[in-house]
């Protein structure tokens, strides 16, 4: 029996060229894993449960990688550490389950890696060549914070070792995502019980925090020198227009990084940009869960940033609606950016920010977030700048919140600013 995990499932690309009609097509090195564990955990059911699961959930590359994560560290757990059927789980084996995912074992831990198989053979690939396993691979990977490296790589200091921790995030993903596995499970005829469901205390293993926010928004200060910096750069060399442009596109209207990138079934152009009748721009896109929203566009964005970028171009200053011109494009011409390309860019921007306010003398307290700041970063700090002055409704639509309490909870309870000033001149 083997008693160390490993990958059952590879790429998105890689799992649609499956046949889904037996196991002819799966590489070996995951068939002779199955094979080889008890036959009361009745490992290849279990996998051909989890296979369909994902076949009928996970629609795009994204959606996959995260369903694949959590899904297949349940059927590894319950098949090396539970030794049952996956579908035979139940609400004890699901609390018990959460209780590993908090506190994995050591040697499930391991760094984050790119690939899960290795090809065996030349630099052509044939048909001949083989699979095995990236021996680094582990379920559960370690990651020091962005800061903790930004730190270390400027005081050329060794990268500090860090506990594994899972993220309120990857909490609750675990019980959505596990939960909707065993509803498929149940549609398909397989069990008659969710067990993930059937945890009712599941504060115990997620606790709501609706202050994060705060600590994943950059300050006033910190805002000033990373558009500025952005502008400098573009003054400095044109290639960097783009990369104005996309920091304004994303703050001004709140956009997720899939907003510039596209979906499978949409990619963003010029044309998306739409003037109604009473003058008023809106920003067309497809989001999460592939639904259409519209997002209100200020003037200042069109007129300083839309409108500069298009000049750069050598567009007219406005598009219309039949305006076919990709919303990015390569230095070569080529539409489209990668989300990878995208997030490289910005990390310029904030590095060379972040040497500029270094250099002026301002204090590590008023630097430090800058060390973490990511690409949706600025979704939150233009929505916590934002709340003081638009009704909460208005700024949920542009969110696309589904809910308005998420709104509420996140941006208009965040406000310590302002919370910190009203009490300061109270006496005790």
């Amino acid at each position: 029996m083997p008693q160390n995990p490993q990958p059952l499932f590879d790429t998105f690309a890689r799992f649609h060229e499956l046949s889904f009609l037996g196991l002819n097509s799966e590489l070996p090195v995951v068939l002779g894993f199955l094979r080889n564990l008890p036959d009361q955990t009745m490992a290849i059911d279990s996998y051909l449960a989890v296979r369909g699961f994902l076949k009928s959930y996970a629609g795009n590359e994204a959606t996959y990688n995260s369903y694949r994560t959590h899904v297949e560290r349940l059927l590894l757990w319950s098949a090396l550490v539970a030794e049952k059927p996956l579908i035979d789980l139940r609400r004890k084996d699901a609390e018990a389950f959460m209780e590993f995912c908090l506190n994995p074992p050591a040697d499930w831990i391991g760094p984050v890696i790119k690939s899960r198989f290795v090809r065996v053979g030349g630099r052509k690939k044939l048909e001949s060549d083989s699979c095995v396993v990236n021996p680094d691979w582990r379920p559960f990977s370690s990651t020091l914070a962005k800061r903790e490296r930004k730190l270390a790589a400027e005081m050329l200091s060794e990268l500090p070792e860090r506990p594994y921790r899972m993220s309120q995030g990857s909490v609750a993903q675990v019980f959505a995502v596990c939960g909707s596995f065993f509803q498929h499970a149940m549609d398909e005829g397989l069990t008659e019980v969710n067990p993930f469901r059937a945890v009712k205390q599941k504060s115990i293993y997620k606790q709501r925090n609706t202050l994060d926010v705060a600590s994943r928004s950059l300050t006033q200060l910190q805002w000033n020198f990373v558009i500025e910096t952005a502008e400098l750069m573009a003054a400095e060399d044109p290639q960097h227009e783009r990369t104005l442009f996309v920091i304004a596109t994303l703050f001004s209207m709140y956009l997720r990084i899939s907003d510039l990138v596209g979906r499978d079934n949409w990619e963003p152009t010029m044309g998306d940009f739409r003037r109604d009748s009473t003058g008023n721009w809106w920003f067309h896109v497809v989001g999460k869960g592939n639904k259409a929203a519209k997002i209100s566009v200020r003037d200042d964005y069109v007129q300083d940033y839309l409108v500069r970028y298009r000049r750069h171009l050598r567009l007219p200053p406005l598009p219309s609606p039949q305006d076919k011109f990709p919303l990015l494009t390569t230095l070569r011409g080529r539409a489209g950016l990668s989300d990878r390309h995208i997030r490289l860019l910005l990390q310029e921007v904030f590095d060379r920010s972040l040497r500029r306010m270094a250099a002026e003398g301002w204090s590590d307290d008023e630097i430090d977030q800058l060390r973490s700041a990511s690409l949706h970063w600025l979704r939150h700090t233009a929505a916590t700048f934002d709340a003081p002055h638009r009704d909460m409704k208005d700024l949920q639509a542009d969110l696309r919140h589904n809910s308005l309490s998420t709104t509420q909870n996140t941006y208009y309870n965040s406000l310590d600013e302002q919370r910190a000033h009203s009490i300061k001149g109270l006496k005790v």
